[in-house]
């Protein structure tokens, strides 16, 4: 080897940068929590978060060990991953309990500790899931005014909108989600004859709320991935009621029957829906329950003389 070439490789040597360090120490902090059967929300409060490692971020997990009964908890997130952002939500079902949830916050490495997200725990009633506020309600009754609508949905950075039974609430093709919504009928079927649910997450659904109260969250960020609507007493015999729905992901489903889960393929959030009821036809209710009296007035005219010649024929010959 020449000395040139020696020389020249020991330069180059001294020249090439270092390797940049692949690993980054996070600070980590997490928290065990012990809950009781039934459903929760874990709110994270809004903090900055980097624009490249989305930093803090928060994820739920069930805990690592049998003692936990890991097998005991299902955790349902917007992302679908386990993972929390800041000003987000996540919904934990505890079905046998109590069952341990572990929230693990991660921080860029020059956090500070007050920078950490804030994580809040609410209750939503056991297995419900109707009409949360931060402050723990957990049914909102809808304004019992005259003039209110018949039907008020809580819509992310919009607040709550309204409309009537037959149009269309929240803003097809807005990309903005629902976090709950509530229907008052005021006309000939009231509120006392209807009830709902919503889709809070894959095979999750609110227990059935009655009409005039609300069913969802507002102010948490969690979105409605769907709904169901069905009459009841003497309101399901004389209407018929149908719903639609159109989706965060451009997807529009319905009209779906009263009672079905109207929902997208994708499990994407509710941003809009319509609630249609019609009076059902005079004609299907009499074919379905006919009266004594019409089926009396109906037997002489089938097949007139038919009866007649079946007594002759019956009698002996002499």
């Amino acid at each position: 080897m020449s000395e040139a070439v020696a020389r020249a490789r020991q330069t180059g040597a001294r020249t090439q940068p270092a390797a940049p360090n692949r690993i980054a120490e996070l600070k980590v902090s997490g928290h065990l929590m012990t809950l009781d059967p039934g459903l929760y929300c874990i709110m994270a409060t809004s903090t900055a978060t980097a624009p490249h490692t989305g930093l803090p971020g928060i994820r739920i997990s069930p805990p690592p060990g049998p003692a936990g009964r890991p097998h005991s908890v299902a955790i349902s997130t917007f992302h679908g991953d386990g993972w929390v952002a800041s000003g987000e939500a996540g919904l934990v079902r505890i079905s046998d309990g109590p069952a341990q949830v572990l929230m693990t916050i991660y921080q860029a490495p020059d956090a500070t500790p007050d920078q950490a997200p804030r994580l809040t725990v609410m209750p939503l009633g056991g297995e419900a899931g109707a009409g949360v506020r931060p402050g723990g309600a957990q049914t909102v009754p809808l304004p019992a005014a005259s003039s209110v609508p018949e039907a008020v949905a809580h819509v992310q950075r919009m607040g709550d909108v309204a409309g009537r039974i037959g149009e269309w609430i929240g803003t097809r093709g807005s990309r903005l989600w629902m976090e709950g919504f509530g229907l008052a009928p005021q006309g000939a079927v009231k509120s006392s004859d209807i009830e709902y649910q919503a889709v809070l997450g894959k095979d999750w659904l609110s227990p059935w709320v009655e009409g005039g109260k609300f069913c969802g969250s507002r102010g948490m960020a969690l979105p409605v991935l769907g709904l169901a609507v069905r009459l009841k007493g003497e309101a399901a015999g004389a209407y018929d009621l149908s719903y639609s729905a159109s989706f965060v992901d451009g997807s529009t489903v319905g009209p779906v029957a009263a009672g079905k889960i109207c929902q997208s393929e994708s499990l994407a959030a509710l941003e809009a829906f319509q609630v249609v009821m019609r009076p059902k036809a005079q004609g299907e209710v009499a074919v379905a329950t006919p009266s004594p009296k019409s089926q009396a007035r109906q037997a002489p005219a089938a097949k007139p003389g038919a009866a007649e010649p079946a007594r002759k024929t019956a009698r002996p010959r002499r």
